[in-house]
Formats: structure tokens, C-alpha cells, sequence
């Protein structure tokens, strides 16, 4: 288990093989915002912490068949 605290604004958000799927901007309650720069939409982008399987090397790994939202150009 992970404590969201450890989430931090310019961290990577990978899936669960570590591909880039995009970079923290913020927490939001229960949530991780993805920046803008990281979306063909120029538009942020969230991710529900349940997503989030663990946080290792200042990289978020996301869940194996965690929803990646669409929009993102990673």
C-alpha cells in the first residue's frame, strides 16, 4: 500500500509496465490531475488514486487494466 502524501507535482505516471502515460500536476481529493502538456486535447486529465498500484523512483505505477483516460498522447 502506498500513502497518497507521496504523490508529488512533476512526478511520472507510468501503466503497469512503465510506459508514460503522463506527469502529476496535482492531488485532488481522491484523484491525480495530469498536466496539460501530456493530452492532444490540451486538457487535464485525472486518474482515481484506486488506479494507482504503487509509487517507486518518483514514478507512479499505475494497476494492470487501470482505465487510462483518453485524450493523453502517451
Amino acid at each position: 500500500m502506498f500513502e497518497k502524501i507521496r504523490i508529488k507535482e512533476h512526478m511520472e505516471v507510468t501503466n503497469f509496465e512503465g510506459q508514460h502515460v503522463g506527469t502529476v500536476d496535482d492531488v485532488e481529493d481522491d484523484r491525480i490531475k495530469l498536466t496539460r502538456t501530456d493530452s492532444d486535447d490540451n486538457m487535464h486529465h485525472y486518474m482515481p488514486m484506486d488506479s494507482v498500484d504503487r509509487i517507486d523512483d518518483n514514478r507512479v505505477y499505475l494497476k494492470q487494466g487501470a482505465t487510462i483516460p483518453t485524450g493523453l498522447t502517451a
